[in-house]
C-alpha cells in the first residue's frame, strides 16, 4: 500500500523535473527571439530607442538604465531587479505585472521563448561583465542605419510645400511629391543621426508613397519647409 502511495508523488516529480529541463534557456534561441526586441532596444550601452538599452540588464534595477529619459513613473518608483523571475513574469504580461508602464509589447506567451530571450540578456549581461562583445550578424541585422553617410538620393536638398502636397527635393536631383499626411518629419540626435542642416529621406512603404524626413535638431524643421507653389 505504501508503494501504491508514493506513485503519484514521483510521478508529479518527473513530470516537474522534465518541466523544468525544458524551461532552460537557450541563448541561441533567445538572440533569435530578440529580433523582435530589437525594434524598441539595444544591446549597446547608452544607446536607447523607443525603450532603453538593455546592456547589462540582468541584475539592474527597473528604471534605472543611465540616460534613458522616457520611464514611467511605474517603473521609475518600482524596486524590482531584473532576475530570472521578474524578467519572466514581466514579458509574459508586461501591463499586468507591472500596470502603469508604457511598454506596448503585449507579452510573450510561451514559457520557452521567454526563457530562451532572458538566457540570451543573461548571457550578454555576462559577457559585458567580463569585457567581451556581442559579435556576429545579429547585432548587425538590428543596427540602425548611419544617416550622415547616406548616398544624395536619400539626401534632402529642399522641401516645398503647396496646398495639402509637399515636394521633397533630394541632393540627386528628383523631387518627390507625398501627400501632407504621409510625409512624417523626425529627428535624430544620435550620433547615427544627419548632419546638421543635412536631412534623410528614408521610406516608410513598400509602395514608395510614404516616408520620413529625418533632422538633426528640431529648429532645423520649419526653417528648412518652404510654403511656395
Amino acid at each position: 500500500m505504501a508503494r501504491t502511495r508514493w506513485l503519484p508523488l514521483i510521478g508529479l516529480l518527473i513530470v516537474a523535473v522534465a518541466h523544468r529541463a525544458d524551461a532552460a534557456g537557450d541563448p541561441e534561441a533567445g538572440a533569435q527571439v530578440f529580433r523582435t526586441c530589437a525594434a524598441c532596444h539595444t544591446l549597446e550601452p547608452g544607446v536607447h530607442r523607443t525603450g532603453p538599452s538593455l546592456a547589462s540588464v540582468f541584475g539592474r534595477k527597473a528604471g534605472a538604465a543611465g540616460g534613458f529619459r522616457r520611464y514611467s513613473n511605474a517603473l521609475r518608483s518600482t524596486e524590482l531587479v531584473w532576475r530570472e523571475d521578474t524578467l519572466n513574469g514581466f514579458l509574459a504580461n508586461p501591463r499586468g505585472y507591472l500596470p502603469g508602464n508604457r511598454m506596448t509589447f503585449p507579452g510573450l506567451s510561451d514559457p520557452q521563448t521567454r526563457a530562451d530571450v532572458i538566457a540570451y540578456l543573461k548571457q550578454t549581461t555576462e559577457r559585458a561583465a567580463a569585457g567581451g562583445e556581442m559579435r556576429g550578424g545579429m547585432m548587425a541585422a538590428i543596427d540602425l542605419a548611419d544617416l550622415k553617410s547616406i548616398g544624395p538620393e536619400g539626401q534632402v536638398a529642399a522641401i516645398r510645400y503647396c496646398g495639402d502636397t509637399y515636394g521633397v527635393t533630394t541632393v540627386a536631383g528628383p523631387t518627390i511629391q507625398f501627400w501632407e499626411f504621409n510625409l512624417r518629419f523626425k529627428t535624430d540626435s544620435s550620433d547615427k543621426g544627419p548632419r546638421p542642416g543635412q536631412p534623410a529621406l528614408l521610406p516608410a512603404s513598400m509602395m514608395g508613397d510614404r516616408a520620413f524626413v529625418i533632422f538633426a535638431a528640431p529648429e532645423e524643421i520649419s526653417a528648412f519647409i518652404k510654403s511656395r507653389c
